[in-house]
């Protein structure tokens, strides 16, 4: 059966080779092999599990049916193996036969040595069997009949022997004394013991029953010394030397492995180490011990088969390990005690147990993690836990005395620049020698094509390596970079010192070297605060290749911009703002302006020469001062606002004769108003003009959004320039490339909001001058309502929709909508001597608001409702004064003109120069004899 198990295992898996990983122990001069350790390691779990009365000798028959299950679950798939162990393990007697199977003993051992337990412990009453010394009470109660041949016996009883030696002899943990020798005899009695196999079969059985008493009188003693400092209450020892004491250990961790599968922990795990337990008070093994030998079987395991579940739980162990200062006074008196001396490759050395245990597993994680570019390509989880194995196996080990008396120990994130360092200098060495080798089969410079390879090994150690180690040291990104742009300096210097011309080997590497120098300089802002940054920053020695071509880019971009410049000017003498087309509804000049800009930037991006940002900032600034120089030639063909808008009156006051001049149609000359001859000198423009220009400028700022994306990214995919030193995320890169054209999109925005005004405002003050500021309400409110406005609005209205643009739609129309409202408000509080209102004609008013304020809704295909109710709120407020008596207006002015003081307002909300506007278009006495007396505000001689 066992060799069937054999068969099914190594037929499953590949084993890796583990003889790198060996514990830091002194080998057995006995030559005890693993075989010996795991036969022993059964026979003391037997001896502990029959002190809790689980040592049964079972029948022939109930072997027969355990041995035919076990083979059916061989012989079934892994989910038909978990129900079958389930059924057939049955407490502490179907565990002991579940264990007899995965540590591969004979059913024949299995019965002998049950057999010899029970019998040793004959006629020792309050004795338990864990008490017992095993190898000799084995050697006492089993004879050579019980094998079937002589030769196994002979083999069985020299590991017997060789246990007692090795135990109790060879690696004691207290030397012998006064009583030394007892060494010497007992190796005598053992020799004599395998002697006797050779003598008659009278005179040998003689010769062994007298060496075996004899045994017993120098054994026992050995083996019952308190030299653990009797940490479990009760002396049982059945062998002081802890190497084989945990030698034996390591053979009962071995087995909650699969003998199926090596790589998997079987389903009894959790209750086969609770009956290990039962071991701990025989072989000495404590608490830090055991999770010390379990970590280590874990891990060798992990080495052995590659499974990443294996080494998590090793990683477990290992986290669970107490250290020194969890530890009770009597097991770290205990473990002081444990030490060995082992030959390694300084020769020998003292270690500790945990030395013993932990060194070979740190120093395979130090030896991977040191060049862990080649060890883990694909970084992965085991990269991360071997980090984990490594820091937490230094942590244990650093407070081991030997290394504490070395001097400061390095911190967990000096330990981790050691393994950076270390790995991508081999790493880097690796780069150069596949260099050598390609840059004989192509025509790129070596220096060009080390960049190229040292760029990809950022890349990957950016993606795989950083992330993982940057949880245990925040800059290890930047130490990492730091190093490599070291490395290539030093190759990169002698070509740089030799450059006296723009060759082709110049135009092969600057570019190269730069794009590498910028990548590696993104990789620190990227990761890094911006302090530590600019620290790692300042220690680099920068290559500084563009000092070389950028003096030549400059002036070639200067002399680029002062071409668009001059185009810009040309452009805008033929520019007479008609349509391109009718779907292009902008000017042909903003078209050949960027024809040429284009035109520029791709000259600009053909250049063969690493360029600085400052050579990008340059075209960045010579191509947003060339639109802000557009954008301004546009705004100055405006009229000045002041031109458009007539001077408001003087105030007046009431006066009685107005009410029957009021009627007369008679304009009286105000020397401000603009005359005839005046208004033909002010160059305004059309309605169809102003629409185009706005839709220029809309044009002009639409594409420049378009033109910046493409500059930053043929400058990104080019020369991959992160030397804007911020971090590279989705967010940052947005505000990078966003900020190039800052001076003219705010310049043509502004001028967009200016222009959408001053149409507005040429509209209505302007172009409805007469029907609107100088007709509306005249010669009274009921007389002139402002629906007659609707009809020539709404023509003005259509002409601009019918040409603007839709995004600009109703920016245009909000600011007719503004200048409406601001005509509305002039005509009401300055409509000058000829416009006088009663309470009544609020009202009015408020009806005309309405159907301004649905007019410019439409029903819901205009502006949105919210944004007109807005716009209109100041005119409401006013109308609503209107309808309010003289007297609560005067109260109220005075009110307001003391709280103005203290920075308030009267009760109705207004301040007081909007409450005197409405008095005096008061058509009473009353308003007018306050306003004579407050304020002395001449009479109306309308």
């Amino acid at each position: 059966m066992i060799e069937e198990m054999d068969s099914r295992r190594y037929s499953r898996r590949v084993l890796n080779d583990a003889s790198d990983v060996v514990l830091g122990l002194p080998s057995f001069s006995t030559g005890i092999s693993d075989e010996d350790l795991r036969e022993t390691a059964y026979e003391i779990l037997l001896s502990a599990a029959g002190a809790s009365g689980g040592l049964i000798v079972p029948s022939k028959e109930k072997k027969k049916d355990k041995k035919s299950s076990l083979m059916k679950k061989l012989g079934r798939s892994k989910s038909q193996q978990a129900g079958t162990q389930s059924h057939n393990s049955h407490g502490l007697v179907g565990l002991l036969e579940t264990m007899r199977v995965q540590m591969e003993i004979s059913e024949e051992m299995d019965i002998r040595t049950r057999r010899a337990l029970l019998s040793a412990m004959v006629g020792k009453v309050g004795k338990r069997m864990d008490t017992l010394l095993v190898p000799l009470e084995l050697l006492c109660c089993i004879s050579r009949t019980e094998f079937s041949d002589k030769k196994s016996y002979i083999k069985w009883q020299k590991r017997q022997l060789n246990m007692l030696e090795e135990g109790l002899v060879n690696h004691p943990v207290v030397g012998f004394g006064e009583s030394g020798r007892k060494a010497s005899d007992l190796r005598i009695l053992l020799a004599k013991i395998e002697e006797s196999e050779s003598l008659p079969s009278a005179t040998g059985d003689l010769q062994r029953t007298e060496c075996l008493r004899s045994l017993r009188e120098i054994t026992i003693p050995l083996a019952e010394r308190p030299a653990r400092g009797d940490l479990t209450g009760e002396v049982c020892h059945w062998a002081d030397g802890y190497h084989l004491n945990v030698r034996l250990y390591e053979k009962l961790l071995l087995s909650v492995f699969d003998v199926l599968d090596e790589g998997k922990l079987t389903e009894e795990v959790e209750e086969m180490l609770e009956l290990f337990k039962s071991t701990w008070r025989v072989l000495g093994i404590t608490e830090t011990i055991h999770y010390t030998c379990y970590a280590w079987v874990l891990f060798r395991q992990f080495v052995i088969t590659g499974e990443q579940d294996v080494l998590q739980h090793a990683i477990n162990q290992l986290k669970r390990i107490p250290l020194k200062e969890q530890r009770g006074p009597q097991e770290r008196l205990h473990l002081r005690s444990l030490s060995c001396r082992v030959q390694t490759e300084k020769g020998f050395e003292d270690l500790t147990f945990l030395q013993s245990f932990l060194l070979p597993i740190k120093k395979w994680a130090d030896m991977r993690l040191a060049d862990y570019h080649h060890h883990f390509p694909e970084g992965s989880k085991t990269m991360e836990n071997a980090l984990v194995v490594a820091m937490v196996a230094r942590r244990l080990l650093l407070e081991e005395p030997e290394l504490a008396m070395q001097g400061p120990p390095v911190t967990d994130a000096e330990q981790i620049e050691i393994y950076v360092l270390s790995s991508i200098k081999q790493a880097f060495s690796r780069i150069i020698q596949d260099v050598e080798t390609l840059s004989d089969t192509t025509n790129e410079h070596p220096l060009a094509l080390l960049a190229e390879q040292t760029k990809k090994l950022v890349k990957n150690s950016t993606a795989t390596y950083f992330p993982i180690l940057t949880l245990r040291h925040q800059n290890v990104s930047a130490v990492a970079v730091s190093l490599i742009h070291k490395l290539y300096g030093i190759k990169l210097k002698p070509f740089l010192e030799s450059v006296e011309h723009l060759t082709e080997d110049v135009v092969s590497v600057f570019p190269a070297a730069d794009n590498l120098e910028q990548n590696l300089i993104a990789v620190i802002t990227s990761t890094c605060g911006e302090g530590t940054a600019e620290a790692y920053l300042k220690k680099l020695n920068l290559y500084k290749i563009e000092t070389v071509s950028g003096t030549l880019v400059l002036r070639w971009v200067n002399a680029q911009l002062a071409r668009i410049s001059g185009w810009v000017e040309r452009v805008m003498q033929q520019e007479n703002w008609s349509p391109v087309s009718a779907q292009q509804r902008h000017g042909s000049s903003i078209v050949e302006i960027y024809r040429i800009v284009e035109e520029t930037v791709d000259q600009f991006f053909a250049l063969k020469v690493p360029m600085r940002p400052g050579e990008l900032k340059s075209l960045f600034r010579g191509i947003d001062s060339a639109f802000q120089v557009y954008t301004k030639h546009i705004v100055d063909s405006l009229a000045d606002k002041e031109d458009i808008i007539p001077p408001v009156p003087i105030l007046t006051r009431f006066g009685r004769e107005s009410g029957i001049k009021a009627f007369v149609k008679k304009e009286l000359t105000d020397p401000r108003l603009p005359d005839v001859r005046k208004s033909n000198d002010i160059n305004v423009l059309t309605t169809p003009t102003l629409c185009v220009q706005l839709n220029t400028l809309y044009y002009a700022i639409s594409q420049l959004n378009k033109l910046e994306d493409s500059i930053w990214e043929r400058w990104s995919k080019k020369h991959h320039s992160h030397a804007i030193k911020r971090p590279v995320n989705g967010n940052s890169k947005n505000s990078t490339q966003k900020d190039g054209f800052d001076g003219s999109r705010k310049d043509i925005n502004a001028a967009i909001d200016h222009m959408c005004e001053f149409t507005g405002t040429k509209t209505i003050f302007w172009d409805l001058r007469e029907q609107f500021i100088d007709g509306l309400y005249r010669p009274s409110v009921s007389q002139s309502r402002l629906e007659i406005l609707i009809e020539p609005l709404d023509l003005v209205l259509s002409q601009l929709c019918d040409i603007i643009v839709e995004p600009l739609r109703d920016r245009v129309v909000t600011g007719l909508l503004q200048a409406s409202l601001d005509g509305l408000i002039r005509v009401i509080l300055d409509g000058g001597p000829s416009r006088m209102f009663t309470p009544a004609d609020a009202k009015f008013m408020d009806e005309d608001l309405e159907v301004l304020k649905e007019f410019f809704i439409s029903g819901g295909d205009g502006l949105p409702r919210g944004v007109v109710e807005n716009q209109v709120v100041r005119a409401r407020q006013i109308i609503k004064l209107i309808g309010y008596e003289t007297r609560e207006l005067i109260e109220d002015l005075r009110s307001a003109s003391e709280m103005e003081v203290q920075g308030g307002r009267g009760k109705l909300g207004a301040d007081s120069k909007t409450l005197i506007r409405i008095l005096c278009h008061r058509s009473d006495s009353e308003a007018s004899q306050f306003l004579k007396k407050q304020y002395k505000i001449p009479k109306s001689t309308a």
